[in-house]
């Protein structure tokens, strides 16, 4: 029989997945699915999460394979960043300041041309972020079926000189409306369970001296050699969110999830919640500010949620499960 002659409407609406493909693959009929749907739609909703995950494993590899050519396409030979500055039409450069959020922004316009590479390459179609501050900043969205969607967020942080190995921790997106409320549109490009894995790209840098670094100073294109890159030694990576979360915010009063900050962990996906899963991962941060928990050492008081081990003790899990972060020490002149 021609699978294309079959009425699916109802299950196309149940799941908005080419039930077809399913079908055809596995020789099942039209009315042997009519008349045991209940079963059909239990095995087919097993194959759609399969379908997912086989889809998530293979783009996290082809990204993390990806990022490591980024290195090389923004660096100079001497490991330097290719970026000296800015030109006007007079030709005049203005370097760069060593502000984060300029360099992340920089990073972010020279890097896109290799991300719509990557993503003709894999079947996947670019979405950008339409506004300035929402999630994420890169949603990859794929051509042949839109319902598999993969969150990019670029994310750059700096090595710290005085502890060995360690960097300055990054925020990894808001656990405000759209995390705790998963069909939400705020804020977000796609709603947060729309897509099929959240994913942070990773970029670390050395920054150079201030000493080295003259903001006011406006040069000519004949003097460009002599220009010193604001930031050196970029190191790229690719890693689930909740892979490399800490269980603190990443950032003053907002609601912002912050980053493990010992560099090797980073590159490894080793943070706090590696041995707890990403359910808990979700279950804490959705939780965490809101939730009243016990108060220590008191008679019947509560606070609100702030640390991994209060989530743990009062939910009944095993707290020795969590990856403790990595102590930093001062490195002695």
């Amino acid at each position: 029989m021609n699978i294309d002659n079959y009425s699916l409407i109802k299950f196309d609406d149940l799941f908005n997945l080419p039930i077809k493909i399913f079908m055809y693959k596995y020789k099942i009929g039209y009315n042997e699915a009519k008349n045991n749907k209940r079963e059909f739609l239990k095995y087919f909703k097993k194959w759609k999460i399969k379908q997912k995950m086989d889809e998530k494993e293979n783009f996290i590899k082809k990204l993390k394979e990806f990022a490591k050519t980024l290195t090389e396409y923004v660096s100079t030979n001497e490991k330097a960043w290719s970026i000296k500055g800015f030109i006007d039409i007079e030709k005049q450069i203005y370097t760069i300041s060593s502000d984060t959020k300029i360099i992340s922004k920089i990073l972010e316009i020279q890097l896109f041309p290799k991300f719509k590479e990557f993503a003709i390459e894999n079947g996947y179609r670019i979405v950008l972020a339409e506004k300035q501050n929402w999630y994420p900043d890169l949603s990859f969205v794929k051509i042949d079926n839109e319902n598999i969607k993969f969150a990019v967020d670029i994310k750059t942080t700096y090595r710290l000189q005085e502890y060995e190995g360690f960097c300055n921790s990054f925020t990894l997106g808001s656990h405000g409306e759209y995390f705790r409320n998963r069909t939400s549109s705020k804020n977000i490009q796609f709603p947060y369970a729309d897509y099929t894995a959240h994913i942070t790209l990773g970029i670390l840098y050395t920054r150079a001296k201030s000493d080295d670094i003259d903001e006011t100073e406006i040069l000519k294109i004949s003097e460009l050699d002599t220009i010193k890159s604001v930031i050196s030694d970029l190191v790229f990576f690719v890693e689930e969110k909740w892979k490399i979360s800490s269980d603190r915010s990443g950032s003053g009063n907002t609601a912002n999830i912050g980053s493990i900050n010992y560099i090797e962990d980073l590159l490894n996906g080793n943070g706090v919640f590696k041995n707890l899963g990403e359910k808990v991962f979700d279950e804490y941060w959705i939780n965490q500010g809101v939730l009243k928990v016990p108060k220590p050492n008191s008679n019947g008081e509560y606070k609100k949620l702030t640390k991994l081990t209060e989530f743990l003790e009062f939910t009944g899990k095993d707290v020795s499960l969590i990856n403790q972060p990595k102590s930093r020490k001062k490195i002695k002149k």
